[in-house]
């Protein structure tokens, strides 16, 4: 298990990184900068452009400390021009690969589909900065067009139309850690292919071939942290080669993305309802990870949500569903 070993980041390198948050209004930049604020970076919102140069150049000092900085930036921030924001960062980029003392700059985009970010806007009864004398809508298009260039050039790109605040912060979270203990961060994830498929994911395996447990009454309240709906996948005869060679495969495999750089990787394991065997299989998973060595973040998408669902109340969707539950 060695192969699995990370190399962490060094201390002067997360000093020395500055993240840009920048994006569609109303994507989530405010929340964004508020979970990077509690991770431990500098965050600074609005910053115009030109005083961002000036910051940069004067080594990103504030009050005589060197911290890492979260800059929100869109287009709302005064003097913005994509041209001038592309350049700077690309600038920044040749200076860091010369060599110690310049900054680590990493551009994240936030995307949101333009029909929810049109609801955010009348939910909150925003004008959309863009559409004083118009309608929404045509704003946010105008917008996505003027700031497309900012997308292709991102070093990461997170979509928010079906994250909720909390899976914004975790992904967060995962992938801006500034402990120089900790390398690549592993989310392990299940999810319900009724739900449609996970955004974030990076690698995506389907685990619906194994025996249903939804189809034994006694187990079908349950879910996949249950010891009789372990026994019970585990019974099927496909699990464990299975398992055997998804562990065989990620052995190799992850530390060739760790040397490429990438600093999270999410694996999605899917199931039909999101609750029994894409839970167990993720659960074994995290757990073989961890043993590793591993730091893993551990996400039941589907089974939270219905979780939920049951406390307050609402339909579970298991009495429309249960002939859709098959493999």
């Amino acid at each position: 298990m060695s192969d699995l070993a990370k190399t962490p980041a060094t201390a002067d390198a997360i000093t020395d990184r500055v993240v840009l948050v920048t994006g569609l209004s109303g994507a989530g930049r405010t929340a964004c900068l508020k979970a990077l604020e509690d991770i431990g970076y500098e965050a600074i919102d609005n910053l115009p452009i030109g005083l961002l140069h000036l910051l940069l150049d004067g080594g990103g000092e504030l009050g005589g400390i060197r911290r890492p900085l979260a800059i929100g930036v869109d287009i709302r921030t005064r003097d913005f021009e994509v041209d001038r924001l592309v350049a700077l960062i690309d600038a920044a980029h040749a200076d860091h690969a010369g060599g110690p003392g310049a900054h680590d700059i990493r551009l994240l985009f936030l995307d949101c589909d333009t029909e929810v970010l049109a609801r955010r806007f009348t939910e909150t009864r925003r004008r959309h900065p863009l559409a004083a004398d118009r309608p929404v809508m045509d704003g946010i298009r105008l917008e996505r067009q003027r700031i497309a260039p900012l997308k292709e050039r991102a070093d990461q790109v997170i979509d928010t139309s079906a994250l909720a605040p909390g899976d914004l912060r975790r992904r967060l979270w995962t992938e801006y850690a500034l402990d120089p203990r900790h390398g690549v961060t592993l989310t392990v994830l299940s999810f319900s292919y009724r739900e449609g498929l996970p955004r974030e994911a990076d690698l995506v395996f389907d685990v619906r071939f194994l025996k249903n447990p939804h189809y034994d009454a006694a187990l079908r309240p349950l879910d996949g942290r249950d010891p009789a709906v372990a026994r019970y996948v585990e019974m099927d005869a496909g699990f464990h080669p299975f398992f055997e060679q998804l562990t065989a495969m990620l052995e190799p495999l992850l530390p060739r993305y760790y040397e490429e750089g990438k600093s999270y990787l999410t694996i999605a394991l899917g199931c039909t309802g999101g609750r029994h065997r894409s839970v167990y299989v993720a659960e074994r998973l995290a757990a073989w990870l961890r043993e590793a060595g591993q730091q893993v973040i551990l996400v039941h998408r589907d089974m939270e949500q219905w979780e939920s669902r049951q406390k307050s109340g609402l339909p579970s969707g298991e009495a429309h569903t249960s002939e859709k539950e098959g493999p």
